[in-house]
């Protein structure tokens, strides 16, 4: 094997890697919002979750891919430490798909339709097709599709440019002698585990060790170790995912490590003590690609049915292992870059992070409204603390939307994207205005003042308004619900009316001189802060109403308009909500 032969292997390589990334990031935007429902449905259970890795992995050809997005899911808080360990099991079933599709080379027929399934044969199929689509393919999911076939065309390239550039090795010696060598159980696991993590690709490793079965100068003995050190190697990928990440991420990347680590020295382990040699008539014969993929699959689906029932185990030792550490922050992992490249689960982690925000907006309101019947410093500055976190979640939430938005993402997820960005500002404005009430209240504390028993009964109704239209707007939010607008602006309304009021009796309290005007000056800050945080709460409806309801399927919906049809009085059911809050309202001043 010369140096030129060295070149082309090493060209297959590179060939056979980008054939698989290729493949693998095709697949992906084809499958993504597909993705994303199956992932909404997936329940705790262990088995359905395996079955999701399985398929998933079978899809986009990558089991490190999707481990990679599990831990981006774990760390976003999309998805719960317990509902990976079946998934990466899956995972590891799902990866050897890749190794029976390389096995296709072994057949030999004179039949043109089984030389047809061929690499081979294949190929050229593959990349013309391919190249068709993603020319004149007028539909995004075309032109991903023919991305597909590209990348298959280009991995099967590679494939037999390493199978060409190792022909030579089947009449040297030394190559031969250096195999009899990795039959140590040992040597072959660390060899594996070698490669593979370097070229962070198990599918790759399999596949070079299938090219060069096809020298005939690998025995199958010496094949199982390695493939038992390729698991091993594959986990590098999800443990450099995991760093910076949060500690339930960590785990996840552990519990994947623990899982393959475990399987092979199992595995090992029964190799030195039972000797198959002796009860295997092909142990020490000649491995084939077929040989190889099957026992690929066969070493995976019984790593994933004996650690099944013991899932429990390996979470505990995950948490046992990866404990919580002294003041970390759980905030700082909410978006994760890893899933930029699906934008539909991208935009998932996005809605689940913006809960959290709106959760933190929340807390705030109810805080600024406790400290103007009780001031209390530490209070105060907890809320200021909470305001800086809402201002990082906003930069961070906005710039992560706006790198999303420069990749090739469909028109239902653009409508998302930009709807998104749009509720996080209205939800930063929430907090600003929090702010301002609790500084009123820090005022007031401050120059020894407080409201009369009157004012602050009529301020606790509107307190009341206010928290409720708070809490209904992130209900539909979270909730994704389309009707979010019939459901906050009759309250919107019913608001403005209580803050009208409130404002003509302050006035009255002045002229017949039982309220001080510093205090007044303070109330009515206050009305317009919290009829602001009322009107915050109002756009957001109109937003989700337009992402989650007809906008999303009619891009032509104006959100805004309809809420200006329900001002107009043209829908019954609006009147009769809206009068029915003012009754119940007005009733408590």
């Amino acid at each position: 094997m010369d140096f030129l032969n060295v070149l082309a292997l090493l060209g297959g390589l590179v060939l056979f890697l980008f054939g698989i990334t290729t493949m693998s990031n095709a697949l992906q935007k084809i499958s993504g919002s597909k993705l994303e429902k199956v992932l909404e449905k997936l329940a705790g259970n262990r088995f359905k979750g395996l079955m999701f890795g399985l398929l998933v992995t079978a899809v986009i050809q990558s089991s490190s891919a999707t481990t990679v997005m599990v831990i981006g899911f774990v760390n976003a808080g999309v998805m719960t430490l317990a509902q990976t360990v079946g998934i990466i099991f899956g995972a590891n079933i799902g990866t050897t798909m890749t190794t029976q599709i390389l096995r296709l080379g072994d057949i030999s027929s004179d039949n043109i339709f089984l030389q047809i399934l061929k690499p081979s044969g294949l190929t050229p199929i593959f990349l013309v097709i391919g190249f068709i689509l993603y020319v004149a393919g007028k539909r995004r999911k075309r032109r991903d599709l023919g991305h597909v076939m590209i990348g298959f065309g280009v991995l099967f390239t590679g494939m037999m440019t390493m199978e060409s550039a190792v022909a030579p090795l089947q009449h040297v010696e030394w190559f031969r002698e250096l195999f009899v060598r990795f039959s140590n159980p040992f040597l072959g696991l660390v060899i594996g585990a070698v490669v593979t993590a370097i070229i962070q690709s198990s599918s790759a490793s399999v596949g070079i060790l299938q090219a060069l079965s096809s020298t005939g100068q690998v025995p199958f003995s010496a094949a199982v170790p390695i493939i038992l050190g390729q698991n091993i190697g594959t986990c590098i990928t999800a443990m450099l995912s995991s760093v910076g990440t949060n500690k339930n991420a960590r785990r996840a990347a552990f519990i994947h490590l623990l899982f393959n680590t475990l399987g092979a020295l199992i595995f090992l382990i029964i190799i030195l003590v039972l000797r198959p040699d002796r009860f295997l008539p092909f142990w020490n014969d000649t491995a084939t690609r077929g040989m190889i993929a099957n026992f690929h699959g066969v070493f995976n689906i019984l790593c994933a049915a004996i650690a099944l029932p013991f899932a429990n185990i390996l979470l505990n030792l995950s948490k046992l292992v990866i404990r919580q550490g002294n003041g970390e922050d759980e905030e700082a992992a909410l978006i994760d870059d890893r899933l930029l490249n699906t934008p539909s689960i991208a935009l998932e982690q996005v809605h689940a992070a913006v809960l959290r925000m709106a959760g933190d907006a929340n807390q705030n309101l109810l805080s600024s409204i406790s400290l103007i019947s009780s001031f209390d410093k530490k209070a105060m500055q907890k809320l200021l603390e909470v305001e800086n976190r809402l201002d990082r979640m906003e930069a961070r939430f906005g710039n992560y939307l706006v790198r999303l938005a420069n990749k090739d993402i469909s028109k239902q997820n653009s409508t998302l994207l930009s709807g998104h960005l749009h509720i996080i500002g209205d939800i930063e404005r929430i907090g600003d205005y929090s702010v301002n009430v609790a500084e009123s209240a820090e005022w007031m504390n401050d120059e020894e003042m407080a409201f009369s028993d009157t004012a602050m009964r009529e301020l606790k109704v509107l307190f009341s308004a206010v928290e409720e239209i708070m809490r209904v707007a992130i209900d539909c939010y979270n909730n994704r619900d389309t009707n979010a607008i019939l459901r906050t602006e009759p309250l919107e309304e019913a608001i403005d009316l209580l803050v009208g009021t409130l404002k003509e009796r302050h006035i009255e309290r002045l002229k017949d001189g039982t309220c001080e005007i510093e205090a007044g000056t303070a109330l009515l800050e206050i009305l317009v802060n919290l009829e602001r945080i009322a009107d915050h709460c109002s756009n957001m409806s109109v937003f989700i109403s337009h992402i989650y309801g007809a906008g999303h399927n009619h891009p032509n919906y104006d959100a805004h308009e309809h809420k200006r049809s329900l001002h107009r009085g043209e829908d019954a059911e609006y009147i009769e909500r809206y009068n029915m809050l003012c009754e119940s309202y007005m009733k408590r001043l």
